[in-house]
């Protein structure tokens, strides 16, 4: 049986690996093309290219998968499955249908929650405390095929975007295997998406990062905890960007508050920041053109002043 692997970033690498380690033929790896990154715009691979090739997987990087060269190398290749997992691109009927075993794609989150783009980023935003991984059948919607297989994992109260990527990136994987060994036996059914409860996941837009100080001290950590480490929850600091990778929420405003985003002191909770209805407590930051650092760290070499404010 040819399986086709589609993905490009680092959360479809245990999926490409774990169907080659089960003996499944991967007889290619389609991924974005290399982008130009860095200040030397120097085009870098994409993961799972790089992946593919240390495992002697052939790799196709169309710039469009609708082209009809790709459509006719799609052809030529037959597979009986493709399995896509983060790929980046919204594939064609004739992808989604011409495979005899299906189409199954791999999403970090619990249907019919959470469709769309960023998934995981969101449920920590959110202040959820559970997510998981679904298997499903796609279908030409966007996340919205029936499902095959869905496992749940807690979100732990300080776990941060890239502990829960790493942590749904392996569940998946496993998922997959038991999923793609259940549909070639005929085992497994699926289940169609109950659409009364979908919720969605949008791409984050340009400035979701910036924080409000105004908000509630949770809302605000999990916000920095949805966006850690990348792109980076962040405020300005006398006109340089401040990003801040990990906080800790504290209750109960004082006698005397000052307003929200006023820096206080520096508590073993982190440095101290007004919120609407207590305190923040920064822990590790990076000021604009410097290095991620503890925030103990960044005060021995940044001395606030009584009229400083984060904005």
């Amino acid at each position: 049986m040819n399986i086709l692997f589609m993905g490009t970033p680092e959360f479809a690498i245990p999926s490409l690996k774990a169907l080659v380690e089960n003996g499944y033929n991967v007889v290619g790896a389609v991924t974005q093309p290399d982008k130009p990154k860095g200040r030397g715009r120097k085009h870098i691979a994409p993961p799972v290219k790089m992946c593919a090739l240390e495992l002697g997987i052939p790799v196709y990087q169309p710039d469009r998968v609708r082209s009809e060269d790709f459509l006719d190398t799609f052809r030529k290749i037959s597979p009986d499955m493709v399995i896509l997992v983060a790929f980046g691109q919204i594939l064609p009927e004739e992808i989604i249908r011409f495979p005899r075993l299906g189409c199954l794609n791999v999403h970090p989150s619990l249907l019919p929650n959470y469709r769309g783009a960023a998934p995981i980023n969101w449920a920590i935003i959110n202040g959820d405390k559970e997510t998981g991984v679904t298997i499903m059948h796609m279908d030409e919607g966007v996340d919205s095929g029936d499902i095959l297989l869905q496992e749940k994992t807690d979100i732990g109260a300080d776990e941060r975007f890239d502990d829960l990527h790493e942590k749904l990136s392996a569940m998946g994987s496993e998922l997959l295997i038991r999923a793609v060994k259940g549909v070639i036996a005929g085992t497994t059914s699926a289940t169609p998406q109950d659409t009364s409860l979908v919720t969605f996941a949008p791409r984050l837009a340009r400035g979701a990062g910036h924080i409000d100080w105004n908000d509630d001290s949770e809302k605000i950590v999990n916000l920095i905890r949805g966006l850690s480490s990348r792109p980076g929850a962040y405020s300005f600091l006398r006109d340089k960007k401040l990003k801040i990778f990990y906080a800790v929420a504290g209750k109960g405003k004082s006698s005397g508050e000052k307003a929200p985003g006023t820096p206080g002191k520096l508590m073993e909770a982190g440095l101290q920041v007004a919120t609407r209805d207590g305190h923040v407590y920064l822990k590790d930051v990076q000021l604009e053109g410097k290095q991620r650092i503890p925030v103990e760290d960044f005060l021995r070499g940044y001395r606030l002043s009584p009229d400083d404010m984060l904005e």
